[in-house]
């Protein structure tokens, strides 16, 4: 169990080599428990033409990050790493009951219950 986490405080579940600029920047340490949603970028992610204000707000390094669109280049998106995301939804645009907040300005993240997410990729420890 240690080493897993050992693993999980260099390494997500996307490879290094796959995460462009601009990514998220904060804490380094592993996730100390699994969370029960994680944060989901949906379809309708533009990557705010290269300055994202999602990455900005997440508190994780290296979660959040940019990922080219090959065929139309140099238009991209955001991508979340499910075994970086905490689940604190500083990213999503919004809040309890409808308010919004400084998030995603396209409402396009969602928050995932943590099986769904298992369902799509494999189990998380932590």
């Amino acid at each position: 169990m240690a080493a897993e986490r050992e693993v999980a405080k260099t390494a997500g579940m996307v490879p290094d080599e796959q995460k462009h600029e601009p990514r998220s920047k904060g804490i380094t340490t592993a996730r100390k428990k699994k969370p029960k949603e994680l944060a989901v970028i949906t379809e309708c992610c533009t990557g705010c033409a290269g300055s994202p204000a999602c990455v900005e707000y997440c508190p994780v390094e290296d979660c959040m990050f940019w990922v080219p669109d090959e065929d139309h280049y140099p238009f991209g998106r955001i991508q979340v790493d499910p075994i970086l995301c905490i689940g604190c939804k500083k990213c999503v645009s919004k809040g309890p009951d409808g308010c919004f907040l400084d998030g995603c300005p396209w409402d396009a993240i969602v928050m995932v219950d943590i099986a769904e997410v298992e369902k799509a990729v494999g189990a998380m420890t932590y």
